[in-house]
């Protein structure tokens, strides 16, 4: 398969090269030329598939250039095999709601799912090629977590983590910062997410600096990424077998919702994707009336979601416009000013497949308090937003991300409930460890100098 950029649709990659990438070097993401949709026949044969075979056939659809099926499916069972739960997700009833659970990893988060298979197949990727590779990531909590599990003490590979300092819970960050190996780097950013992931994007588009370091990045960005958290919207339409399921999904960069496109594009017969935010609301506004325009970001209780610029909301820009790279270009310079409307040509489009709800503060703690209260569970903050988002649109089937557990934000469940979630046993360790992370400006300079100190 041939990947292009969706800024510059001239120049064609192979799965290895986007993979290590991350992003292009015009600043555009990387997409498929063509994605193959699944006809009702093949979609029979997927359905008793398990869950590591289904993620097999679906992964080697876009990597099959890269590593071989026989490979890629031992490579697969090897990362899935750190989950709690066999099946790596589950669907469970709350009340009324289904909920598709995607935090039973190592960092209790749905960010695992696809960041123990990415850290393997880096493992994989170095085993054919003596070199040595440089990640740099930016983390609103989860993803730096997620990542610094996937690639601790792997030979070859280095991982530099920016959180922002002091806007993500200390559970967040304490999975994060007492993980003790040579090759982690923790560093605390004073600004918001949107910041770390301006810098990270920098560090990218200077080529002569990120070729030097041989960068590669696993944000959401990251088309591997994407492909494997595709893979769970196929298992729950499988598992709950029925058509024209609706997902709603909290999300704050538009990666996972993302996914949940893709799926669809691929023939899945997926209803509605609802898009659920707090108050930070940008992706709520562009959908609803096409006001991508950001604010100043607001810290909140679901601070994996306090983000305003949501980078793959590019990639759905790119596909709204007939995959149009240079009209895509043209759009995203004006995200880059802060002046874009989406044209009600595009706004019509979008909301064919897209829905979206916003719940404040105050609704977020309610979503969780009635819960609790009324089936004796616990949601996390950004599992609430997505309850609370499919109940303001009252869908039919509709299925919500749970996208982490409630442990890791317990300043919103002492809020809503006054109780504080336990971690799971074999990461109790973390809340006593010592802490090991570098606080910098908020200046890619400052960044670029202390990744070079750590390296050479």
């Amino acid at each position: 398969m041939k990947y292009i950029s969706t800024r510059n649709s001239s120049k064609e990659y192979n799965f290895e090269q986007i993979f290590i990438k991350g992003l292009a070097d015009d600043g555009g993401l990387f997409v498929p030329e063509t994605i193959k949709k699944f006809s009702n026949e093949e979609l029979s044969k997927l359905k008793n598939l398990d869950y590591s075979d289904l993620s097999t056939e679906i992964i080697n659809i876009f990597s099959s250039d890269f590593i071989s099926k026989d490979e890629l499916s031992s490579l697969i069972k090897k990362s899935y095999s750190t989950f709690r739960e066999k099946e790596v997700v589950k669907i469970s009833n709350v009340g009324e709601i289904k909920l598709l659970e995607l935090f039973h990893g190592p960092t209790l988060a749905f960010k695992d799912v696809a960041m123990q298979f990415i850290g393997n197949l880096y493992e994989y990727y170095l085993k054919k090629n003596d070199k040595k590779i440089n990640i740099v990531v930016a983390t609103s909590g989860d993803t730096g977590a997620a990542a610094i599990d996937a690639i601790k003490g792997k030979s070859n590979l280095n991982i530099f983590v920016l959180h922002p300092n002091n806007k993500i819970s200390s559970v967040q960050r304490k999975i994060m910062t007492t993980v003790d190996e040579k090759n982690v780097f923790n560093i605390a950013i004073d600004g918001n997410f949107d910041d770390c992931q301006n810098i990270v994007k920098q560090m990218f588009s200077d080529l002569e600096f990120s070729k030097s370091i041989n960068m590669s990045g696993v944000n959401s960005i990251n088309w591997a990424r994407i492909i494997a958290q595709a893979v769970y919207y196929f298992y729950a339409h499988f598992k709950l077998e029925k058509d024209n399921i609706s997902f709603s999904v909290p999300t704050g960069n538009f990666g996972d919702v993302f996914a949940g496109y893709l799926a669809k594009k691929m023939g899945l017969p997926i209803d509605k994707l609802i898009v659920a935010t707090n108050e930070n609301d940008i992706l709520h506004r562009a959908i609803t009336k096409g006001d991508y325009i950001s604010k100043e970001v607001r810290e909140t209780l679901s601070p994996s979601m306090d983000i305003q610029l949501a980078s793959n909301f590019e990639r759905l820009i790119y596909y709204v416009n007939n995959s149009n790279s240079e009209k895509t270009a043209e759009i995203m310079k004006k995200v880059k000013k802060n002046s874009y409307q989406i044209e009600k040509r595009d706004l019509d489009i979008i909301q064919k497949d897209f829905l979206s709800e916003s719940c404040n503060e105050k609704e977020t703690l309610g979503i969780i308090k009635k819960n609790y209260e009324e089936n004796g569970v616990v949601l996390d903050p950004h599992t609430a937003i997505g309850v609370g988002a499919a109940q303001k649109l009252s869908l039919n089937d509709c299925v919500v991300l749970s996208t982490a557990h409630p442990c890791k934000f317990p300043d919103a469940t002492n809020n809503a409930i006054n109780k504080h979630e336990k971690l799971p046993k074999e990461l109790q360790h973390v809340l006593n460890k010592n802490e090991n992370f570098q606080v910098l400006k908020n200046s890619t300079d400052e960044v670029k100098k202390f990744i070079k100190s750590k390296i050479l």
